[in-house]
């Protein structure tokens, strides 16, 4: 028995002894490239897409790793990235535009060395991607990169109709037209577009009649805030300054056509694309209210900022109308600024003031102080001369130095 066990183990070594020296023939399997497939893949143009959208991609390789894929929007330029999406912001330039999207795998079958320019089936997709560690911009030795071996030579395209989205203008809430007022508002207004408030190409602007093509001013698409403000009132109608975020540095080179002065005005407010899309036009004021627009009388103005309920305002309209022989009478305006003010109330002000030479400015023991310091050296560098009949409380005691920024005091 034991002598047929070890003829067994003979024979078994041999035989396995002999097949180990057999040699491996043939040759090693080249590299395959890998494949790559978007998330949407559908038979024929997928529907229509905003123009930020998201793109789902994955590669599978069957005989290596995926490292990374190549994207590109026009077939030339191509970019790197190591994700399997990415959100896409495309810029529209008609109603109409469709993009094609394109994304190759690579895979790790690399040469084990940082190349500067990687071509594959004939596309120069640049130089190895690699993390810039030192921020100088190029590679240097050390740094990791991604050693690209093949790349798909049939990258997955997809065609991508994009849907430009047209803007929304709204008014914001802190504006407030009065129902009455001199030349002058402020106007602030919100903008924005899905496909990027950047796609927002003009903000169009016009007084009374949106069919006057010719009258219609193209602000910038950036534009949120404007001051219209007239100062020649030789005529019923007359044309106003466009101050963009009400600052007097600021003025649009092309006026605002059209303000009819002692009578009922709006203005109307549209935003558009750079497709040429545009949102509805903004009545301002809107259905129901109105606006009207008063000529100043002369070059003197009454400040009102007397809120007790008293005789306050018939006592001082008397005597000026009485001055001189009645020389003021029906030749001077009042502007009532007591109590709670509008939202946008400072960028009017002003500018109110410089449409008179003089002002009068009359309170109760409540006076508008931060207005007063705000505004009148302003106006006064501006030229103007101003009095004041101003009363304050014994109660607490004003703050002189708060004085002192518009008036000549020393003590109280």
């Amino acid at each position: 028995m034991k002598k047929y066990f070890l003829i067994v183990f003979i024979l078994t070594s041999s035989v396995l002894f002999y097949s180990c020296k057999d040699a491996i023939t043939g040759s090693a399997a080249a590299n395959v490239p890998p494949n790559t497939r978007l998330f949407l893949y559908p038979d024929s143009d997928i529907s229509k897409q905003p123009s930020r959208l998201k793109v789902h991609w994955w590669g599978d390789d069957p005989d290596g790793l995926i490292v990374g894929y190549y994207f590109s929007w026009d077939g030339a330029n191509w970019s790197f990235t190591s994700k399997n999406d990415s959100l896409f912001a495309l810029q529209i330039g008609a109603n109409d535009t469709s993009y094609i999207f394109r994304v190759a795998a690579a895979d790790n079958g690399g040469n084990f060395s940082y190349d500067a320019q990687i071509i594959r089936g004939g596309i120069n997709f640049g130089p190895e991607p690699f993390i810039d560690a030192n921020g100088n911009g190029v590679y240097d030795a050390g740094e990791k990169y991604y050693d690209i071996g093949l790349v798909d030579p049939t990258p997955a395209e997809l065609k991508f109709p994009i849907k430009n989205s047209p803007p929304v203008l709204d008014l914001d809430s802190v504006t407030v037209i009065p129902a009455q007022s001199f030349p002058v508002i402020t106007l602030k207004w919100n903008a924005s577009d899905a496909d990027g408030d950047a796609s927002i190409s003009a903000i169009r602007i016009v007084l009374n009649d949106t069919s006057a093509s010719s009258s219609i001013v193209n602000l910038g698409g950036g534009t949120r805030l404007v001051t219209l403000r007239a100062n020649n009132f030789a005529s019923a109608t007359t044309s106003a300054d466009i101050l963009i975020d009400g600052a007097e540095f600021n003025i649009f080179p092309q006026k605002l056509n059209g303000l009819k002065l002692d009578d009922f005005n709006k203005v109307y407010i549209q935003a558009e694309d750079i497709s040429g899309a545009r949102t509805p036009w903004i009545e301002i004021p809107g259905a129901g209210k109105t606006w009207f627009v008063r000529k100043p009388k002369g070059n003197f103005l009454i400040v009102d900022d007397y809120a007790t309920n008293d005789a306050a305002a018939d006592f001082y309209t008397q005597k000026f109308n009485s001055l001189r022989s009645g020389a003021l009478n029906g030749k001077y305006d009042i502007l009532q600024i007591s109590g709670t003010k509008p939202p946008l109330f400072n960028y009017d002000f002003l500018l109110t003031l410089k449409l008179y030479k003089t002002v009068f400015w009359y309170t109760d023991f409540n006076p508008s102080l931060t207005i007063a310091t705000g505004n009148v050296n302003r106006y006064l560098d501006a030229g103007g001369k101003i009095m004041f009949s101003m009363q304050f409380p014994r109660t607490p005691i004003p703050d002189i130095l708060t004085l002192k920024e518009f008036l000549p005091v020393d003590s109280l």
